[in-house]
């Protein structure tokens, strides 16, 4: 197969609104979507991080520049405010240059998030 630009989905959710669990979720979702996937560093073209609107102490992409991914262009914005949503939810859209098809790619639910997409958090690893 050759390689394409695909795209990981990943989201997670904080307790409180402040710069230390912001950080400690986006990094904790941003090393389970890479390690899962197997990502080279240098095969990822961007990611957007999201989060709901009660979300503002900090930008989630910090986490990912203090980690090192200084060179991968990064965004953050708020997703749309739909009544009865889930809160203090974090996203993050990955896109990456590899070989892996669609169905092979492991999109990462973590915490209060797994209630978000129960068919992608209780499939099989692969």
């Amino acid at each position: 197969m050759s390689m394409m630009v695909r795209g990981i989905r990943g989201a997670t959710t904080v307790e409180t609104n402040t710069r230390e669990e912001i950080i400690e979720a986006t990094s904790e979702l941003l090393s389970a979507i890479v390690e899962l996937n197997m990502i080279e560093h240098d095969r990822v073209a961007s990611i957007i991080f999201t989060t709901t609107v009660d979300l503002n102490a900090e930008f989630p992409a910090v986490a990912a520049r203090e980690a090192g991914w200084t060179d991968v262009a990064l965004q953050c914005m708020h997703d749309m405010n739909v009544p009865g949503s889930l809160e203090r939810c974090l996203r993050i859209l990955m896109h990456v240059n590899t070989e892996l098809s669609n169905a092979e790619l492991q999109h990462v639910y973590l915490r209060g998030a797994r209630q978000l997409r129960p068919d992608l958090v209780e499939r099989p690893q692969a």
